[in-house]
């Protein structure tokens, strides 16, 4: 079910998309950014979010390019973590708005959404 070449073309995308993503981040961690100013600025923001847009290409790549009981089980898992997630972050976004609680930055959101994701591949089993 889970070999075959797109399995192994997502593998490599992944890592491909989330090395970038660590290679990026490490270097801002690392001051490697710090005198950016202005537009610059704002095209290292951009560059930081292009590994998660070519990971999130890699994950709808493997689900097109897989066979129709694998696509139906990834598109089902990930439509649900999706409104999951949105219902996550609406609610906490209300928390913040009315309760006081503590501000989410947006960029966590990639992160809950996989791990939510993680959450609900267990249960969904079927293609139905």
């Amino acid at each position: 079910m889970w070999g075959g070449d797109a399995n192994q073309r997502y593998r490599i995308r992944t890592v491909s998309a989330l090395g970038g993503y660590v290679a990026i981040n490490g270097a801002a961690i690392s001051g490697a950014f710090d005198d950016l100013s202005g537009p610059g600025k704002w095209a290292f923001a951009l560059a930081v979010a292009a590994p998660v847009a070519a990971h999130i290409w890699a994950t709808l790549a493997l689900m097109a390019q897989s066979d129709e009981f694998v696509r139906a089980l990834l598109a089902k898992r990930f439509i649900m973590a999706s409104g999951l997630t949105m219902a996550l972050f609406t609610a906490w976004g209300f928390m913040e708005s009315y309760a006081g609680a503590w501000h989410a930055p947006g960029w966590l959101m990639y992160a809950v959404f996989w791990a939510v994701y993680g959450l609900v591949t267990p249960f969904v089993r079927t293609s139905r």
